[in-house]
């Protein structure tokens, strides 16, 4: 089933009509920014294509960036909390050990961490 496009919609009902849009395909940075985007946009007489690349970008970005964050603290590493808008993560002091594994074979050395105390 298609949908009639909408020709000639006012600025206020294309900006609704993004915002849900962006909503039902779980695009949140694009649906933050979409405001503030088109208005720059408009002033510094971007192309379509210029503008739809730089909201895309920021989404994938933003996308990148919590998933880094949320397997950070799947992985309970030190030093997991990190606050918004920082992009630094604390820095740790590990503690290296090798150890022996046995198994039927022969004995197989696996390398591994424990964390310290954060610097």
């Amino acid at each position: 089933m298609t949908f009639p496009r909408r020709r000639g919609l006012t600025e206020r009902a294309a900006t609704a009509a993004v915002d849900q849009a962006c909503r039902m395909l779980r695009l949140p940075t694009i649906r933050s920014r979409f405001p503030e985007h088109a208005e720059s946009a408009a002033r510094e007489q971007m192309s379509y294509l210029g503008s739809l690349s730089e909201l895309l970008m920021a989404e994938c970005d933003d996308r990148a960036r919590r998933r880094s964050e949320r397997r950070i603290q799947a992985a309970g590493a030190p030093g997991s909390s990190v606050p918004d808008g920082e992009e630094t993560v604390t820095s740790t002091r590990l503690r290296v050990g090798v150890y022996e594994i046995p198994t039927k074979r022969r004995r197989r050395q696996f390398c591994g961490y424990t964390s310290a105390q954060p610097v």
